[in-house]
């Protein structure tokens, strides 16, 4: 080491092991506070310096900031992932931010402010992960209709988020899909679901998925809603996900999709309203979906690993070289 690298590791070590003050550093050295700085800059850009932070989840920070740029996105929470992790240690990575993300922001939520949940393996993680904070109090509404047939069903979900935020959780007396559009108006016009709905749109906070329409990742499939050639329909009329029930297509929108006319749940439009909307979803299957939500405007804060994001930012890439 010459004489140059001892002067710059000397201040360095002064400024940030010793916690010395650049004017202490100057006076030491009988130099000028801002040739402290400029020999503190030197350091940086040689190397001498070197910054490690450990994250207890390791994250994708840049990834972060190019996919809240690209989408106008409130923030991005995105895991870096490790070549030993699986589908499940990813859905469970993702869902730890939201969680995180979800206690840090909590408390600045306005008083009286309730939260809406939807459904999907992300929203589960991130409800797993939530810690008990029973002070806070606040109450948890369902923003769809029940599955009842899925450990990720809505109801189970938001008493799950009540119980932990010691609040009142609101179910949605209604299945997520009925058989004709007639019927699930039927449904609307009870004063019970009526009142779960109302609840629902003025949420200040929601919580969802990002459904797939792949036969292998669809939860809908799973759950015994649709069939397989429901799914190739789906995709015949552009549909590439739904969030909260809802199916869009690549862009984002729902016109000529059916299905819809069928959901008892939030619209799409209301989720557009919903100050704060966290989607958490993962997966290359998802990539179409997750684009298209987010081209959809139906969520500003989005929950993924960084495989799904650069993906979703390479598919909307070739998209836009395509036109």
């Amino acid at each position: 080491m010459n004489e140059r690298d001892d002067l710059l590791a000397m201040v360095a070590s002064l400024y940030y092991k010793l916690n010395q003050g650049q004017a202490e550093i100057a006076e030491r050295l009988g130099i000028s506070t801002s040739k402290v700085s400029r020999l503190l800059k030197e350091a940086w850009e040689r190397g001498i310096i070197e910054v490690q932070i450990n994250t207890p989840i390791p994250r994708d920070f840049a990834l972060e900031m190019q996919l809240a740029t690209c989408f106008n996105l409130a923030d991005a929470l995105i895991l870096e992932t490790k070549p030993d992790h699986d589908d499940a240690s990813l859905v469970a990575g993702a869902g730890q931010l939201a969680a995180i993300y979800l206690q840090r922001i909590i408390p600045d939520l306005p008083q009286g402010a309730t939260i809406g949940v939807a459904w999907g393996t992300g929203v589960h993680a991130t409800v797993n992960a939530l810690p008990n904070n029973l002070g806070r109090q606040i109450d948890v509404v369902q923003l769809m209709g029940g599955v009842g047939a899925l450990a990720v069903d809505g109801p189970d979900l938001a008493r799950m988020v009540a119980a932990k935020l010691g609040g009142r959780h609101y179910d949605l007396h209604a299945p997520v899909l009925v058989e004709r559009p007639e019927v699930r108006e039927l449904f609307l016009a009870e004063p019970t679901v009526s009142e779960g709905m109302r609840r629902a749109r003025t949420v200040q906070l929601a919580i969802t998925g990002i459904g797939s329409l792949d036969e292998h990742d669809s939860s809908f499939l799973r759950a015994g809603l649709i069939t397989r050639a429901d799914l190739a329909v789906l995709r015949g009329l552009g549909a590439v996900g739904e969030t909260a029930g809802r199916f869009f297509d690549a862009t984002g929108q729902t016109a000529g999709i059916e299905i819809n006319r069928r959901v008892i749940g939030v619209e799409l439009e209301d989720l557009r309203r919903i100050p704060k909307v966290i989607a958490v979803a993962r997966g290359l299957t998802k990539v179409p979906a997750i684009l298209g939500a987010l081209r959809g405007g139906y969520l500003n804060v989005l929950a993924t690993d960084n495989i799904t994001a650069r993906a979703i930012l390479s598919l909307a890439s070739k998209a836009v070289e395509s036109h």
